[in-house]
């Protein structure tokens, strides 16, 4: 009896813990402090009311330039904080999929969170995972047909944003999602949509840009450009039958050309080794470098590795390269914007100098993911 008793106290703490980390994991306020740049804030459902109140009806960060140009909508974990626009408007959503940020991977082994680090201290913030959050929708089918192309994809790919497009509305929370956004590239009229990823370096497309067929001018040229003067990036055409994508489903249902960009994400890699906030900013692990050295990656990986401010870089030069592109050839509809650091300027000062104290801003220029 005394044997059970202790095991069952013992059990009972370590639930109890367990259960105060998932709440505040899943309830952690992010703090973003708008710059000038940001003219107003406005929710996802105001572009599809079924979405409202749920943990999906993001925070959209609208910056407006003096002249008139072209339209760019960014998804993915940028912050807004500093840039200036001077032609053109830029809609920008950190968490796309907010109910996917309050969840990590079962049996992953994951960190509930991560801190960048600043002058002022540090930001925190969740970790997240591929899929939402089963609390927020369940159960998945045993064959997630996708729709409207009735496509098979794997079952817990119900989840995944990024095999929901175009979504519908009257389907599942990731599907709403995904509706909402494409209503409000239609409404807003936007010319490009820029998804942000992160990759393991066992995944074929890696250090890329994709591109549905309609926006290959523009990503190669990106593309080009980018592997000459900063580093290396290439440029993949989207798959015509593989549906559910951004870079697909956005391009074909509206008139904005999609395109996907995936740097190098040793976190992720099925070879790697402890699983913890370490790994995800500084980006090093000996056995994903055991696994290049045997020929099993599909990116170069040394010592280094591949820390988040490399990451960061990468994503803040190639949306400057792509918009420069597409506004030289798109004169009428460009796109202008200042004060975003490119590669070189973030790795040499850390995300962290980019991020604003909430402490010292003013309360009313602060919103929360």
């Amino acid at each position: 009896m005394i044997r059970k008793t202790i095991i069952i106290t013992l059990g009972l703490i370590l639930l109890v813990f367990s259960g105060l980390s998932f709440y505040q994991s899943r309830h952690l306020k992010e703090p973003v402090v708008i710059g000038p740049g940001v003219t107003q804030v406005k929710k996802l459902s105001e572009y599809f009311p079924a979405i409202k109140g749920s943990a999906n009806d993001a925070n959209i960060y609208v910056l407006e330039g003096a002249k008139k140009g072209g339209a760019l909508l960014v998804l993915g974990g940028s912050h807004p904080e500093d840039a200036t626009l001077e032609q053109g408007r830029i809609f920008v959503v950190n968490s796309a999929n907010r109910s996917a940020t309050t969840v990590t991977r079962p049996s992953g082994a994951y960190p509930a969170g991560y801190t960048i680090k600043t002058d002022w201290g540090g930001q925190k913030f969740r970790m997240g995972d591929r899929w939402a959050n089963p609390l927020d929708q369940w159960p998945d089918p045993e064959v997630y047909i996708h729709y409207p192309t009735r496509q098979n994809l794997a079952y817990m790919d119900v989840r995944n944003l990024n095999r929901a497009w175009p979504g519908r509305a009257n389907g599942t929370l990731t599907e709403k999602t995904c509706y909402a956004l494409v209503e409000l590239i239609k409404k807003e009229n936007l010319d490009l949509v820029i998804d942000l990823h992160e990759a393991e370096l066992q995944y074929p497309v890696i250090s890329t840009i994709v591109s549905h067929q309609k926006g290959l001018d523009v990503a190669a040229m990106a593309s080009m450009v980018l592997s000459d003067e900063e580093f290396k990036m290439g440029m993949e055409k989207s798959p015509l039958e593989l549906h559910g994508l951004s870079h697909r489903e956005i391009g074909d249902h509206t008139n904005a050309i999609p395109l996907l960009f995936e740097t190098p994400e040793p976190f992720l890699d099925a070879t790697r080794g402890r699983t913890d906030e370490k790994l995800l900013l500084e980006g090093k692990d000996e056995f994903v470098v055991r696994a290049g050295k045997r020929g099993l990656l599909f990116e170069k990986i040394d010592e280094k590795g591949w820390p988040i401010d490399v990451r960061v870089g990468r994503h803040c030069s190639t949306i400057l390269q792509v918009l420069d592109v597409w506004s030289q050839d798109h004169a009428d509809k460009a796109v202008a914007l200042r004060n975003v650091p490119k590669y070189n300027e973030v790795i040499k000062k850390g995300t962290g100098a980019f991020l604003h104290d909430p402490s010292k801003a003013d309360p009313k220029l602060i919103y929360y993911e």
